[in-house]
């Protein structure tokens, strides 16, 4: 089993009676997997990156696909989402991504069935209404913020009409596909090429939203200037590009102007999606993403006066929220959970020769891994004066592969452990990873699992590699 992210589809790693390995996909929506379906058949016949549709079933409520591995994006740039500096390798792969959107927007559109698009077949102003009334009563009044709501619609009767009348939307580019979701997290890598998924909500829509739906995503934390680059090899590829064997006619002025209208709308309808999953499936890492968006938000109104002028409603509630912050995870908001904020998780390294870390919160919950069970690069001469923290031995151990499946197995158990103490309150778990010396297999573990809980849940880490002497917080 693969595990779920924002939908209710069931994703399973599978050995087809060939021995090759495929993804089954499990739906809930027989239109849902239909869209998909067939888009995924029409872009493989055009040469685009995504994975081939192996097998459907009859009812088309299940399907098989191509594996695409592991390798995401968004975990691919995570040292540039971390420190905001983003490496030449970061940088090239995001560059290699815009290009190839703008292939499946333009190149995809070619002789597309609209009709078959999940829910809608366009962007259009029932579109737009829904993705706004999603932000009101999904984030908004779930925050207990005041608010007018004439006042609010006023802006949301300014925004239908500023998205459906900016040039290049799909009056002036009719025939282009809008992604919808395209984000870091559903770009899979292989070979060093992006390839895409998670598309089965695209629809005939402008250019401007995918691109803005990418760069603003809420936890990519891309510094402008990086936006700025990244948005001139897009706009590069995107005029090489044919419509109907006539070629793209963008007015970069024009496109550039109506940018901050779409990535407005777009941070509205993600910060309505992380209240749904938050506040009402009880997932709490969609929480962790809200003050992300909030800050892009107040970004957003404060670079352009003329969003201020026509929003002003929204950009008053931007500043209101972010001086607010403790009403975002209200714990006496219906079906919220706790503040996730108020667990932490001490996660140690340590040898097994001298003895198990004790539990310094007095809690007495949590795990003990014993990590001796997999393949020790400390037999080896080259590794003996490393640690789970040094390159060569991670890749050792990543290309060995037998700790890996050694965490899929912890990753489910304290995922689901995280998620219980979140949701009853409860603020110390302890998770330990023990191996003969400390040093590489227990070091690396307890690394994984520490920043995997940082990043999902934005909890409290506190890292411990006793044998190494390391001691320090994941805030």
């Amino acid at each position: 089993m693969l595990k779920q992210q924002g939908s209710n589809r069931i994703y399973s790693r599978e050995t087809d009676a060939n021995g090759q390995s495929v993804i089954r996909v499990v739906g809930t929506n027989r239109d849902e997997n239909h869209a998909f379906i067939y888009m995924s058949r029409h872009f493989a016949e055009l040469g685009l990156p995504v994975p081939r549709v192996l097998w459907v079933s009859d009812d088309e409520m299940q399907y098989t696909q191509e594996d695409l591995g592991d390798t995401v994006l968004f975990d691919a740039i995570r040292h540039g989402r971390e420190t905001g500096i983003f490496s030449e390798e970061e940088r090239t792969l995001l560059k290699r991504t815009l290009r190839a959107l703008a292939h499946i927007q333009v190149r995809g559109a070619q002789d597309f069935d609209w009709s078959v698009c999940f829910p809608v077949p366009a962007f259009d102003e029932r579109s737009i209404r829904w993705d706004l009334n999603y932000f009101k009563y999904c984030f908004l009044r779930l925050t207990r913020i005041e608010f007018s709501e004439p006042r609010l619609e006023d802006d949301f009767d300014r925004m239908v009409k500023n998205l459906l009348s900016t040039p290049y939307t799909l009056h002036s580019t009719p025939y282009t596909f809008l992604y919808r979701d395209f984000q870091s997290r559903n770009v899979m890598l292989r070979d060093g090429q992006p390839y895409f998924i998670d598309f089965q909500g695209g629809r005939r829509g402008p250019t401007q939203y995918d691109v803005a739906s990418f760069l603003w995503q809420a936890r990519a934390n891309f510094p402008q200037s990086l936006r700025d680059e990244l948005i001139e090899e897009y706009l590069d590829e995107l005029q090489k590009l044919k419509i109907k064997n006539e070629k793209l006619k963008i007015n970069i002025s024009e496109w550039k102007a109506a940018l901050p209208h779409f990535v407005l709308f777009r941070t509205l309808q993600v910060l309505g999606a992380y209240g749904y999953r938050g506040y009402y499936e009880r997932k709490p890492h969609f929480l962790q993403s809200i003050p992300n968006a909030l800050r892009n938000l107040r970004e957003l109104f404060a670079q352009h006066a003329s969003l201020r002028e026509a929003y002003p409603e929204i950009a008053a509630l931007s500043e209101e929220l972010g001086a607010n912050p403790s009403n975002l995870n209200n714990p006496n908001t219906p079906n919220t959970p706790t503040n996730p904020t108020n667990l932490t998780v001490t996660v140690y390294s340590f040898s097994f020769k001298r003895g198990i870390p004790e539990d310094a919160s007095g809690n007495g919950g949590g795990y003990v891994f014993d990590c001796r069970s997999t393949h020790n690069p400390g037999k080896y001469d080259e590794y003996k004066t490393l640690t789970g923290l040094d390159q060569p031995v991670i890749d050792f151990l990543e290309q060995d592969g037998e700790i890996l499946r050694f965490l899929e197995s912890v990753d489910q158990l304290v995922d689901h452990h995280v998620e219980r103490f979140l949701e009853r309150g409860f603020t110390h778990l302890q998770v330990s990873f023990g191996c003969t010396g400390g040093q590489h297999r227990s070091v690396y573990s307890a690394e994984h699992v520490a920043r995997r809980l940082h990043e999902k849940y934005g909890i409290r880490i506190h890292l411990i590699h006793r044998e190494r002497g390391i001691d320090r917080w994941l805030e």
